[in-house]
Formats: structure tokens, C-alpha cells, sequence
């Protein structure tokens, strides 16, 4: 304890150390695109000073203090147009260098664009909100930010990164800065309170993220229980053999798994280890029927893509999601049918900010929950374009086989660039303050 508390202070001493040569005459300060970076880091309204006219200090603070109300991941930033901000890939550079899950909304100038991590804001919902504050003639920038973030406050999903904490309190002067990493030193104690109080936070939104895939989790449980009632084997009966016999005792094994597994969760990254024994389960049970009616043995395929209660797929069809690409998902026998037929498949509805949803276009709680059923590098490729697979794709989701970052986590360049116009061109760029619907 004595040492993880000397390690706390000295690091709390070398950060304030650190801020005071930041703000100390003659220290180097950063320039261009980092300075915005460092201070969105720090809150979420950056005014370079060359663009003060556009949002005054005072409009920028009532902004600020809106956004922090709020407890959204939603950044704005205002700078000038100058070649210190290039135009081509100014949101994307933007986004790696401040590193944090959000929506990020830029004034160039008179121009506005906007991006936004997929898991935080769909592309569509990004571009809405981009041409809604585009209008013919234009807007001032109060007028249009202030329009905007109160849009975006309304949909954004996640919550305001931990290093906001204190954003807009702190002191303003190298010797105010002094006392207070003085009074900071004198009473650790603070420090650990509000380090607690952020663990708290995170508890509550992982407990949150995990009533909302328990939901989903229970009924994949039930609807496999409700299977194993109605199959008509008993270990005992005429022409049963040990192979039989052993199927169905997986299918019962991995339905005792799920429960347990499920019982013992403790955030939405358990329902992984549900799913993953409920598709176990469900093979076993394809495999027994194939044995009771003397048919070849099924190869092990994933489930099917559109509700993985249909039990596995039986072959891979062409299918887009609304607005998306074309891609081959695996499918049951009979939405394959439905689908040959010009109708729509049987999908996996779940509950979203917006309503019911086909759980693809849902948040990143429901990630660990289809993951387990899929495993692999499969899931990311069919569900590439959605709002899951943009965070599947991430590789802190591959290595770990966790649900990835939510809006505020930390993620460094750890995105998907394409949420922000490819790190290239935001659909025409800031010329004239037309950006072709959010630069994508």
C-alpha cells in the first residue's frame, strides 16, 4: 500500500511539474493541431486564438459548460484557416492526435465539418446533423455550433472521457497552477476520491452495458432450453447409441454452461462465454439429428447471421444492409428461402437508442454477445460498414475479445479512419463550408 502510494504522488507531482513548464514562460508550447488536441483532451471547446472572433470566450464557455452538463464525448474545435490547418484530412489528423472515442465538429474559418467515432454516432446520423447546419448563406459559428452540439448531445452515445474532469475549474496562472498541485500534494486523499468516483462511473456504465445484452443473453438461453424440451430423443431409447448419447449430453452440458456463465457475469464482456457455449450446444443438437436419421455428419458452420437462435447456417448467401455493401453472410435453410424470394430475413431485433434495432446497428455492449458465436476474424468482415462492425474491426477488440471502446474511452489512433473521410478527404474538403454531409 505504502509503495502503490508513493507511486501515485510522485507521478502526481511529475504531472503537475510537467503542467507548469507547459505554462511557464519560455517553455515550448504546442502549435497548429496539437495544441487543439492537448486542450480537447483537457475539455471539450478549443478556440485558437486567431479565431476568437468566430466564438468569443464567452460564448465558447457557455458552449463548454454545456457539453460537460451533458456528459457527452462531443469535441469542437475552432481555428482558422490558414495553411497551419490543411483542409485535406484535418478531422481524422484531428481525432488521432487527441486519441479519445467521440464526435468531433471543426470550424475552419467559415466553413464546419464534422466526424465521428462509429460506436459514438452512426455515419448518417453524422451527415444529418452536417447538412441540417449547412444551410444556403451559411451561419455564424455560435448559432451553427451551438445548433449542432445540442443535436449531437441528443444522440451521441458514451460518456464524457475522465481526463474532463475539473475541465473549466482549473487555475489560469503558473503560480495558481502551483498552489494547486501544492494543495493536491497536501491532500492525496482528494486525488483518491475522485479516482474512486471515476471507478464508480465506469462500474455504472458497465453494469448498465450489461442489463442491456442480459436481455438479449436470456432470451438466447430460454429460446435453447425451449429446444432441448422439445427433442424427442431419450438416451434410452431403441437405436440410440454411445455417439448419440454423447451429443445430446454436450447440448445439455453447454445449456448448464450458458446459465452459469451467465449467472456469474459481472459486465457485458461475460456474454461471451454464453454465446459461445449456446453455439456449441446447438451444433451438438445438429449433429444428433443427423446421426438419428442416418444423414452425413454437418460441417461445423457459424450460426445463422441473422439470428443466431435459428441454430446453424446451411449456406452463405449475398445480402446488404441498408445503405451498405454487398457481402456473403451464412444463413439458415429458411431465410435463405425468404431472401431467394425477394423477402426479408428473420432478424435479431434488440433495443437501441433509436428504438428497436437489428442488433448490427446497435451499440458496443451487444460486440462480446454475437462475438462469442462467431469467434475469429469472421464477425468484422460480415458486419463491415454497421455500426458494431466498425468497433469489431478495431485491433483492441481482436486481441482481447472484449466489446472494444465506447464514446470517451481513450483509444489513440486505434479507430476506423474511414469514420473520419479515410485521413484524406472529407467529401470535398472545407471549401465554401459545403462538406458534402459530414465528410463522408
Amino acid at each position: 500500500m505504502r509503495t502503490r502510494l508513493f507511486s501515485t504522488l510522485s507521478g502526481l507531482l511529475l504531472s503537475i511539474a510537467a503542467a507548469v513548464l507547459a505554462v511557464a514562460p519560455g517553455a515550448q508550447a504546442a502549435t497548429g493541431l496539437d495544441a487543439a488536441a492537448d486542450s480537447l483532451r483537457q475539455g471539450p471547446v478549443y478556440v485558437d486564438q486567431r479565431a476568437r472572433d468566430q466564438l468569443p470566450p464567452r460564448e465558447a464557455d457557455a458552449l463548454e459548460e454545456k457539453i460537460l452538463d451533458a456528459g457527452k464525448p462531443v469535441f469542437v474545435a475552432v481555428l482558422p484557416q490558414t495553411a497551419e490547418f490543411p483542409e485535406d484530412g484535418l478531422l481524422a489528423d484531428l481525432r488521432t492526435k487527441t486519441g479519445i472515442t467521440g464526435v468531433y465538429a471543426v470550424r475552419l474559418g467559415d466553413a464546419f465539418d464534422a466526424g465521428a467515432d462509429s460506436v459514438v454516432m452512426s455515419r448518417q446520423a453524422v451527415a444529418n446533423l452536417t447538412a441540417s447546419v449547412e444551410p444556403a448563406g451559411g451561419l455564424d459559428a455560435v448559432t451553427q455550433l451551438n445548433t449542432f452540439v445540442d443535436d449531437a448531445l441528443d444522440q451521441a452515445r458514451g460518456s464524457a472521457p475522465n481526463t474532463w474532469d475539473g475541465a473549466g475549474q482549473g487555475p489560469s496562472s503558473v503560480v495558481g497552477l502551483v498552489t494547486f498541485g501544492l494543495v493536491l500534494v497536501a491532500g492525496a486523499a482528494g486525488v483518491f476520491l475522485v479516482a474512486k468516483r471515476n471507478r464508480r462511473r465506469r462500474a455504472a456504465l458497465e453494469r448498465a452495458a450489461l442489463e442491456k445484452v442480459r436481455v438479449v443473453v436470456d432470451e438466447d438461453i430460454t429460446a435453447f432450453g425451449e429446444t432441448l424440451e422439445r427433442l424427442d430423443f431419450h438416451p434410452a431409447e431403441p437405436g440410440a447409441d454411445d455417439a448419440m448419447r454423447a451429443d445430446y449430453e454436450r447440448a445439455l452440458d453447454a445449456y448448464e454452461r450458458a446459465k452459469s456463465a451467465m449467472a456469474k457475469a459481472t459486465e457485458a464482456s461475460d456474454a461471451r462465454a454464453v454465446t459461445e457455449a449456446l453455439e456449441d450446444g446447438r451444433f451438438s443438437l445438429a449433429v444428433l439429428a443427423a446421426r438419428r436419421e442416418g444423414k452425413p455428419l454437418p460441417e461445423r458452420r457459424p450460426p445463422c447471421f441473422f439470428d443466431p437462435r435459428h441454430g446453424p447456417s446451411t449456406a452463405d448467401v449475398d445480402w446488404a444492409p441498408a445503405g451498405g455493401t454487398t457481402r456473403r453472410v451464412p444463413v439458415c435453410a429458411a431465410d435463405a428461402t425468404r431472401l431467394a424470394e425477394g423477402q426479408d430475413p428473420m432478424s435479431r431485433m434488440v433495443e437501441t437508442a433509436n428504438g428497436r434495432r437489428p442488433y448490427w446497428e446497435a451499440g458496443p455492449a451487444y460486440a462480446p454477445w454475437i462475438g462469442g458465436y462467431y469467434g475469429g476474424g469472421l464477425l468484422p468482415g460480415l458486419l463491415m460498414g454497421t455500426m458494431l462492425g466498425s468497433m469489431l474491426s478495431t485491433p483492441a477488440y481482436a486481441d482481447s475479445g472484449m466489446s472494444g471502446y465506447e464514446g470517451g474511452d481513450f483509444s489513440g489512433g486505434d479507430f476506423n479512419a474511414g469514420d473520419f473521410g479515410g485521413g484524406g478527404d472529407f467529401g470535398g474538403g472545407f471549401g465554401g463550408g459545403d462538406f458534402g454531409g459530414g465528410g463522408f
